[in-house]
């Protein structure tokens, strides 16, 4: 070896000793990233059959075709879980055996929660049926919406969320959000006829609720007043109640845990509220006064300019 290669190698291997929190050398419990989306794909082939397939599927073959996912997804999942289990300070001392065994009766609830997660799907896609002239069908909605990948992706998520999985949720979501820019906490709460519209920046915090038939748009964040607590927040309800029937326009900020927004409100793009919302209610902000200069008016048939101020 080179000796200016020795000399890198060298200083790279002694911030490996310096810096152990961001270093997994010989780590017995590490996970597998790719492992988990590939389980949440096959997940969402199962939510969503006949749709993610590379090649047709056939009903009188479902039931093999379904049965096959199904041994992926619980072998893998299982694995993974109990890595993750085993990195936890709840099941520490445990033996891999004693992990994958508590990590199979987890990843069984799980699967059987996947029709209750296709209830609640059914409703997404029906509300952003609904609720976007612009989409031409439901087969739309479920191939190219942002907001439809992103709920899905949450929905599994927050199922492995309550049942005390550690980190393999995040991981899920934060994979949604790398790909739609919409970022939604597993741990949050939300009920069914969830239309998200366009999506792009939107930000759903941990302890966030949401009701039923809410829809909300491009840029909208739903967090906490303030993050500088730390860890001493956590377990702590930092994010707003949304209630149902609740629409919110874009760029819209919402924060704290004891914020409400009653039910059937509408709040207004690029709101900033700190606080509760009366149901029924609409909140808006008031137009700041535009100018326009040096412009041609459309009106103006002799080619003369104007000066607009609004």
């Amino acid at each position: 070896m080179e000796n200016n290669t020795r000399k890198l190698v060298d200083a790279v291997l002694e911030s490996y000793g310096k810096h152990p929190p961001i270093c997994r050398l010989d780590a017995e419990n590490i996970l597998n990233k790719q492992t988990i989306i590939e389980v949440l794909e096959k997940v969402r082939k199962l939510l969503f059959p006949g749709f993610f397939e590379v090649s047709k599927t056939r009903s009188e073959y479902i039931e093999y075709a379904v049965g096959e996912q199904l041994e992926f997804i619980e072998y893998n999942l299982r694995r993974q879980t109990a890595r993750a289990l085993g990195s936890s300070g709840e099941y520490e001392g445990k033996t891999y055996a004693e992990l994958f065994e508590a990590a199979g009766g987890i990843v069984n609830t799980f699967l059987s929660q996947i029709p209750k997660i296709r209830d609640f799907l059914s409703t997404d896609v029906q509300a952003a049926f609904d609720g976007d002239p612009a989409a031409t069908s439901t087969d739309e909605i479920i191939f190219s919406y942002p907001g439809l990948f992103a709920i899905t992706v949450y929905r599994i998520a927050h199922e492995l969320y309550l049942l005390k999985v550690p980190m393999i949720p995040r991981i899920m979501t934060e994979y949604a959000h790398s790909e739609t820019g919409i970022d939604i906490h597993p741990g949050a709460t939300i009920g069914r006829y969830f239309f998200i519209d366009h999506g792009t920046g939107i930000v759903v915090g941990e302890t966030t609720e949401i009701g039923d038939n809410v829809k909300i748009y491009q840029g909208v964040t739903l967090g906490a007043k303030s993050t500088r607590k730390g860890q001493l927040l956590r377990g702590v309800k930092r994010h707003p109640t949304i209630g149902d029937n609740v629409t919110i326009y874009s760029g819209t900020t919402i924060l704290g845990g004891d914020t409400v927004i009653g039910s059937g409100a509408t709040i207004g793009g690029n709101s900033f509220i700190l606080s509760s919302v009366s149901a029924g209610m609409t909140v808006s902000v008031q137009n700041p006064p535009l100018q326009f200069s040096g412009g041609l008016s459309e009106s103006s048939k002799n080619g003369e300019f104007w000066d607009w101020v609004i």
